[in-house]
């Protein structure tokens, strides 16, 4: 992935010409009313500080700010995402209320507009799907405990599927733009064939990715076992990644892309392994062993089409881990160490 060179110098475009500028000023309704309508994200807003007489609007996550004139017709600057400066007539007060000259809507507009394009032609993740592993007549691992005085069996099912409903509301309240899909939402079963074909029918557009996360506990006849792992495929593995139905390559041409697929889809999902791992360790520290990241061909990890991992939160196996599993607080950080793996990797995939 290759990123782009910061930005060191601030552009300035000037418009010096105060003849090119309308003289038709718009109320703040009618401003972002036309704002609004050039936003996919449909998510403008306007911030005013009375004090410093000066305004934010912003349209997704991009902003202009600009000072307030003490009258109509002057000009001044308007600061495009800290990084693009305008030389426009100002908005100024009228009668108690403020009014803005057409001209600083219009190349409010545009940029707004430019800056939308460049985002829709970036990498990004697109979709991110949760795979609460077993559920229904499938149990899981499973463990019986004494925890807080009673005898409790702990099923592997319940924890994941806990853990997965909360992680997928976080990410809906820190991601609006893309869908978080879940495998299963309940308590149902769902075969192995089903979770990966669910992934794979995912339709995305160019320069958009899917990410696959099974969620998984683990067991162990050593009862001492204990800890989180993080799993991807084996490098190396031989995978169809490209739709089988696709006739548009020859038998040599999807050969070769199947290998690149192949070699990008391993890192990513080691990318985001990594990211995982370093979630837990940031919610555990030492209070939880890592186990560390590991490779093996699961079968809904290898059959997905996408960067996939496979995360085990622990061990039921081990009262430990159960008590951390089924309590509210061990499934808080629980979900908070995968939400802060995957998005801190998405931050990287997407810059």
């Amino acid at each position: 992935m290759k990123r782009k060179p910061a930005l060191k110098k601030i552009l300035l475009l000037c418009l010096l010409a105060p003849v090119a500028f309308s003289l038709h000023s718009l109320s703040l309704d009618e401003t972002l009313t036309q704002i609004n309508s050039i936003s996919n994200t449909k998510n403008v807003q306007f911030r005013w500080d009375p004090l410093f007489r000066s305004g934010i609007i912003s349209s997704g996550d991009h902003f202009g700010a600009f000072t307030v004139a003490a009258k109509d017709g002057e000009t001044g600057y308007l600061l495009l995402n800290n990084r693009e400066l305008f030389n426009v007539p100002l908005p100024y007060n009228s009668g108690g209320r403020l009014d803005f000259p057409q001209a600083f809507v219009d190349t409010l507009k545009a940029s707004f507009t430019r800056l939308h394009e460049n985002d829709a032609s970036r990498f990004r993740v697109s979709t991110i799907i949760i795979d609460p592993g077993h559920g229904g007549r499938d149990p899981g691992a499973v463990a019986t405990h004494t925890i807080n005085g009673k005898r409790t069996q702990v099923y592997e099912k319940d924890i994941v599927l806990s853990v997965g409903l909360a992680l997928r509301d976080r990410l809906y309240e820190a991601y609006p733009d893309k869908r978080i899909l879940m495998t299963r939402d309940t308590d149902v079963f769902r075969s192995l064939e089903q979770r990966s074909d669910m992934a794979n029918a995912v339709e995305i557009k160019e320069n958009e990715s899917v990410i696959f996360i099974s969620i998984h506990a683990n067991a162990s006849v050593n009862t001492n076992a204990r800890g989180y792992e993080v799993w991807h495929i084996t490098s190396g593995q031989r995978r169809q990644l490209i739709n089988p139905t696709d006739n548009n390559y020859s038998a040599d041409i999807k050969a070769i892309l199947e290998r690149m697929l192949e070699e990008e889809f391993t890192t990513e999902s080691i990318l985001l392994a990594d990211r995982i791992l370093q979630g837990f360790g940031h919610s555990f520290g030492s209070s939880l062993p890592s186990r560390g990241r590991k490779a093996n061909d699961w079968f809904v990890v290898r059959n997905s089409r996408m960067p996939a991992i496979l995360v085990e939160l622990g061990f039921v196996s081990n009262r430990q881990d159960a008590v951390l599993m089924t309590s509210p607080e061990g499934l808080q950080k629980l979900t908070d160490s995968l939400y802060n793996g995957v998005t801190n990797f998405i931050g990287i995939f997407e810059r």
